[in-house]
Formats: C-alpha cells, sequence, structure tokens
C-alpha cells in the first residue's frame, strides 16, 4: 500500500512550538494579504485575532521596518490558532494561510535569505509514520503529500519573491538594510520607527 497524508485534525500544527528537547522551533508565518484575510474572517465568525511581526528588515536609509511576515499571536486560553476546533479541525480549510495549506511540509529557516525544506516531526501522523519518512527522496515526498508539496513550492517561491523585492529595492538605493546592527539600536528602531508591508504576488 502506497503511504499517502492524511490529515488527523489533531491541531499539532495549530499550536506555534518555540523550542523542544531537540531545539526545533514552530511557527505560523503569514503574509501581510493573508492577515488582511483573516482579520476579516474573524469579524464574521467573532474571534478574537491578533498577530505580531514576524520576519523584518530595518531600512536605515528611511529608518523604516520593513515587515515581509506576521505571525499568529497566541495568547489565548488554548494557545493555539483560533481558528482551530477540537472537534472540527481547522474551520477556515479553504482560506487558511498558505504555510497551513503546505504543512506538515515547512520551509525552514536557515537565516535571512535562506530556506530549505523540512516534514515537521511534531506532526502525528510524520510520527506515526516516522520509519517510512526519515530517508525520504523529494519524488517520494511529492507522491505522499501530492496536496501539501504544490503548496510548499508556492510558499517557497512566495519567499524568494519578496527577497528578491528587498535586494531589487536596495539595487535600486530606495532601502539599504542593515546588515551589522547592535540588538539595542534594533530594538530601538522596532520602538520608533514606521512599519512598511512588503507585498508580492
Amino acid at each position: 500500500m502506497i503511504l499517502k497524508y492524511r490529515c488527523m485534525k489533531c491541531g499539532i500544527c495549530c499550536y506555534e512550538v518555540e523550542k523542544n528537547e531537540l531545539g526545533y522551533r514552530k511557527r505560523i508565518p503569514l503574509y501581510p494579504e493573508e492577515v488582511d484575510e483573516l482579520i476579516e474572517l474573524a469579524k464574521k465568525y467573532e474571534i478574537e485575532f491578533k498577530v505580531i511581526e514576524d520576519l523584518v528588515f530595518p531600512d536605515i536609509i528611511n529608518k523604516n521596518i520593513l515587515v515581509l511576515t506576521f505571525k499568529i499571536f497566541l495568547d489565548n486560553p488554548k494557545a493555539c490558532c483560533p481558528f482551530y476546533d477540537q472537534e472540527e479541525g481547522c474551520t477556515i480549510h479553504e482560506k487558511k494561510p498558505l504555510a497551513c495549506k503546505a504543512y506538515p511540509l515547512a520551509l525552514k529557516r536557515i537565516d535571512s535569505f535562506n530556506m530549505e525544506l523540512s516534514i515537521d516531526p511534531l506532526c502525528n501522523f510524520v510520527s506515526k509514520n516516522y520509519n517510512e519518512l526519515k530517508n525520504i527522496s523529494l519524488n517520494k515526498i511529492k507522491e505522499i503529500f501530492e496536496i501539501e508539496y504544490p503548496n510548499v513550492e508556492r510558499f517557497y517561491r512566495k519567499n524568494k519573491n519578496l527577497i528578491l523585492k528587498i535586494r531589487q529595492l536596495e539595487f535600486e538605493k530606495k532601502i539599504k538594510i542593515a546588515r551589522e546592527i547592535s540588538l539595542d539600536d534594533f530594538n530601538k528602531a522596532l520602538k520608533e520607527w514606521d512599519r512598511i508591508e512588503i507585498r508580492v504576488k
């Protein structure tokens, strides 16, 4: 029998993991346009929904913080995505963010400009089938995660396009990203500078 991914509606993907015993960190990144859509959905369903900035760059020419992604602020009593229901699973399945559509495939950030494909080991399906998935080839990933893989590709391209846009703006001398900045200066900029959301298709 060919192994095929099936969501178990366990909600593991709806919780953010800062760090576990393996040093593994998981987050749910959202693009600015996804945040706009989720805010409208939250109003419709009368759900409290908050986000915080995730990936940001300080532009030292214009004194702006460039915001590429946000993440859900999980300060609710369940400490999980407010759109998750224990009985139903994801309540916005058709409109959920790209990172969620790609799950359990994820982009592991190596640094600000580089990522690699990974499979979330915390997913119940993945842990249940760990022996079959631990040394898996890319072709097998495409076969097992046939719906999720195209979404992780879209996710990857969107991230690359964001970085390319930042580099293009730098090349055109419209912005200048601080490559070396002290923590104190960065924190000061975060408090004082205006935000500019970077959006790409």
